[in-house]
């Protein structure tokens, strides 16, 4: 990583670990058939930034881009892209006329929804069909209607049905039984589809867990979110496949001090020494997203040592225990990064305050400045954005 620069805290994220991780999924997932990637960069690239990683996305060939909302695939276009991209949660008021404009892929999930495309004239939309997850997309009763009414406006000319898809439940779980009921019953929505007269020209269902762990999901394309961005999908379960994380957060300390024994620290006193020691004060708390819950549970990394959180998160700061020593005020503080240095991961914040990984590196924002760094480039590269992760 590049030396620190003078933010009290950031996100550092390395954009060819973003292409090196796309080149992998893409490679694995095609080893067997023309299966297609699409690269998920919705919620900000899940905190990482959404044009940038899609722009590393497409250059290391990922064939789409999905989003969850028109707004989203509009920055998109605004910013460039002019891939295939899709988006798939709509709201009542939602400017289907402007992605159909832009060439953006809509997602319908009813036939009022379908009906309120389709009067646009010349969409290009995926219908999404309820396998198991109970939430978006159509339930099993309204199926052939959905693919009747579709089948119709493809008929008129108004909708172009390009795509069917679902979401599994619990890929994560290779053994739980949702997956085996997901697949079948997706299955039987294509068929129904084809016995409608549709002929989508992708079908997906896989995410990123389904990508790296069940190969009979692929379909035509894949869907890899958070794998993009080097974390694994399914802890414990998934094959080491060489990727990379690629967000560092950091700070720098702003003071450390003594304390002594039976000195309590942080709001609450929810932590109080029982000995002499060094405590440090970095400048990011639960206003940059940092977990409340991480106090007492998570460590950071100074000096090439883990530092465990003591005391409760605040709004602007947390305190960490240093063990005796007295660091320097502008010492480098890495919260979670790559873990090559014995630094913490996010997924070892994720254990440590019992979440996902995926909530780690996405809830970050605030004040947090993020950076863009090509650690493939010849020179740093950098783009900040400050208050844009979240």
């Amino acid at each position: 990583m590049p030396d620190p620069v003078p933010h009290r805290a950031e996100i550092v994220v390395d954009v060819a670990a973003i292409r090196h991780n796309v080149r992998i999924l893409k490679d694995l997932v095609s080893a067997d058939g023309p299966v297609q990637l699409m690269t998920v960069v919705k919620a900000d690239g899940y905190g990482h930034g959404m044009v940038e990683s899609a722009a590393a996305a497409r250059e290391a060939g990922a064939d789409w881009l999905g989003v969850a909302t028109i707004d989203e695939a509009l920055a998109l276009r605004a910013a460039g892209d002019r891939g295939p991209l899709l988006c798939w949660l709509s709201a009542p008021g939602d400017d289907f006329a402007g992605a159909v404009a832009a060439g953006v892929e809509v997602t319908a999930y009813t036939v009022a929804e379908l009906d309120e495309v389709a009067a646009i004239g010349g969409a290009r939309v995926q219908l999404k069909v309820d396998t198991g997850l109970s939430r978006g997309g159509a339930a099993r009763a309204d199926w052939e209607a959905l693919f009747a009414a579709a089948a119709a406006h493809g008929a008129a000319g108004r909708v172009r049905v390009s795509g069917i898809w679902s979401h599994f439940a619990a890929s994560d779980e290779p053994a739980h039984p949702a997956n085996d009921a997901q697949e079948a019953a997706f299955r039987e929505a294509l068929r129904l589809a084809e016995d409608a007269g549709l002929d989508p020209e992708v079908t997906h269902l896989a995410n990123s867990a389904a990508a790296i762990l069940r190969p009979s999901s692929h379909f035509d394309l894949v869907r890899c979110g958070i794998a993009s961005y080097g974390l694994d999908p399914a802890p414990g379960v998934s094959p080491g496949i060489g990727l990379r994380p690629a967000m560092t957060v950091r700070a720098r300390l702003v003071m450390s001090k003594t304390i002594h024994a039976g000195d309590g620290v942080s709001y609450g006193h929810t932590w109080v020494a029982d000995r002499d020691t060094t405590v440090g004060v970095v400048p990011a708390g639960y206003g940059e997203g940092i977990p409340r819950a991480a106090g007492n549970t998570a460590s950071v990394w100074v000096e090439d040592s883990l530092r465990p959180i003591r005391g409760r998160v605040c709004m602007d700061q947390l305190v960490v225990d240093l063990h005796g020593e007295l660091p320097p005020a502008g010492t480098e503080v890495v919260l979670f990064g790559p873990g090559d240095l014995g630094e913490p991961t996010a997924q070892d914040w994720a254990e440590a305050v019992g979440t996902i990984s995926y909530e780690i590196v996405t809830r970050l924002g605030g004040r947090l400045v993020r950076r863009h760094v090509d650690s493939d480039a010849v020179g740093e590269t950098a783009d900040e954005t400050e208050g844009t992760t979240r």
